[in-house]
């Protein structure tokens, strides 16, 4: 079925033929390990890297979210009435731009901010969290409306950091609660069945019952969903597709660059290396945004820790 069709009205099972096993479409994230495995490989990736300060100072953040998640977890928790009303309607549950949240997310930032306030951190990310502390509760939800409906400005995007972080922390928690055979992917694949975010990245997995599925991962809430290979994930076009990497490189990470739309996302290979996390590899992979960029393709869907265009990382 191409991207553009309607999906059935049915649920897909998958193949039913002895020996065949069936592609989960939807996987629910697991917050007790989301955010730690980020943070492990955050880490590891930092040594010796060219943005090592940068990456290890995400590596804290990520750590800062799994001390929230598995602590405070703040969560919504949405009546099954709702979830069956959404679906039906071929809508996300948790719409990150209509989604009424709940006010825990802010305990949750109050969390994270006390975590990641204890490291030692330059001062343009101390003066983020003190506006932060002292900022009232219409002013935070202000600024969560602008970050999840792409409308902050400049001044604010140190502060718009923890704002995503902890979003991050409360709807990845969100979706957990949620029941996948309840769900269904959307008619535009490329987005989120959960909450309606774009993906940061799709990874090809090596290992499980379908090794070399392609499954995106929600930028927001860490739901992961099938999606078929080689097709371009925003316009859905097939012809005109192309991998791009960096020369000599080990073949873990390349962008899958769209001649028909020029746009790209990123793939990660897991057969190159079972420790591949598709949230930390994205961040430390910005070189190959940078490389595509500068040769005429815009990403599918931004970062949200990243700002490409100018070359540069923009974080607390």
């Amino acid at each position: 079925m191409r991207q553009a069709e309607a999906p059935p009205t049915g649920k897909w099972t998958g193949p039913n033929h002895a020996g065949v096993k069936a592609v989960e479409p939807i996987l629910l994230p697991d917050p007790a390990r989301r955010f730690a495995a980020t943070a492990q490989r955050l880490a590891q990736l930092a040594d010796g890297h060219p943005m090592e300060a940068w990456l290890r100072f995400m590596a804290e953040l990520s750590r800062a979210q799994h001390a929230v998640a598995t602590t405070l977890a703040p969560t919504a928790s949405l009546d099954q009435a709702f979830v069956a009303q959404a679906v039906d309607a071929r809508l996300p549950p948790l719409a990150a731009d209509g989604h009424e949240r709940d006010p825990s997310w802010r305990e949750g930032l109050a969390g994270l901010l006390d975590h990641i306030g204890r490291c030692e951190l330059p001062p343009e990310a101390r003066g983020a969290i003190d506006q932060l502390r002292g900022s009232d509760e219409a002013a935070l939800e202000r600024l969560a409306d602008q970050f999840l409906r792409g409308g902050l400005s400049a001044s604010d995007a140190a502060a718009a950091v923890y704002v995503a972080a902890a979003l991050q922390v409360y709807f990845t928690g969100s979706a957990a609660r949620l029941d996948a055979a309840d769900l269904r992917l959307l008619e535009e694949r490329g987005l989120c069945p959960c909450c309606g975010s774009p993906s940061v990245d799709g990874l090809v997995t090596a290992t499980g019952t379908t090794p070399g599925t392609r499954f995106l991962y929600c930028s927001l809430c860490s739901t992961a969903w099938n999606h078929v290979r080689a097709v371009c994930i925003t316009c859905g076009g097939t012809r005109r597709l192309s991998l791009q990497g960096i020369d000599g490189d080990p073949g873990l990470i390349k962008a899958e660059a769209c001649g028909d739309c020029h746009t790209y996302a990123k793939l990660l290979y897991q057969v190159k290396d079972t420790k591949v996390d598709p949230y930390a590899d994205d961040l430390a992979s910005l070189g190959l945004d940078i490389l595509v960029a500068e040769a005429g393709y815009a990403r599918h869907a931004p970062n949200p820790f990243l700002l490409v265009g100018d070359g540069e990382a923009v974080t607390g």
